[in-house]
């Protein structure tokens, strides 16, 4: 599983120029499933993502969490982030997930995310979408889980 993390203000989601998602200051979820993803994984990727502690305290140092400061998630599907450009100019995307299976976990991750997070707002998964967002920081991160869904 792979994600880009994004501190936003707000952002939202639109599909055929529909707001399908939208949220205030919170995280902006850019998840990538693999073949090799399972509900652990995403267990564990959902519990990194709400206790990461990126947003200020009284004195300035980023040392609270989503839940801390009451943020809002929106997580979007995005099989691209297993993009292999290794050969030639055209990437390959064989690392990605089956579209059944991403969905399911896709989903998965999502409802995961509710148990943390009040908010919870999502795009459409495998469709065309047009995502907006206001960065704030900016603060974007990359994390990665391992096969045995170790989370860095």
């Amino acid at each position: 599983m792979r994600v880009v993390l994004q501190r936003v203000t707000q952002a939202s989601v639109k599909v055929d120029d529909e707001v399908i998602g939208a949220i205030g200051s919170g995280f902006l979820i850019l998840l990538g499933v693999s073949d090799e993803d399972n509900e652990s994984v995403a267990d564990k990727m959902a519990d990194k993502i709400c206790k990461l502690r990126i947003f200020a305290d009284e004195n300035g140092k980023t040392n609270l969490s989503l839940t801390d400061v009451g943020g809002e998630l929106l997580v979007v599907s995005q099989f691209t982030l297993y993009a292999d450009c290794h050969k030639g100019n055209r990437p390959s995307f064989v690392k990605a997930g089956a579209p059944d299976k991403a969905n399911r976990l896709y989903e998965y991750f999502v409802e995961r995310c509710r148990q943390y997070v009040p908010k919870v707002e999502h795009g459409s998964f495998g469709a065309d979408m047009k995502v907006e967002l206001l960065n704030d920081g900016p603060f974007t991160l990359v994390l990665n889980a391992d096969e045995n869904g170790i989370v860095s």
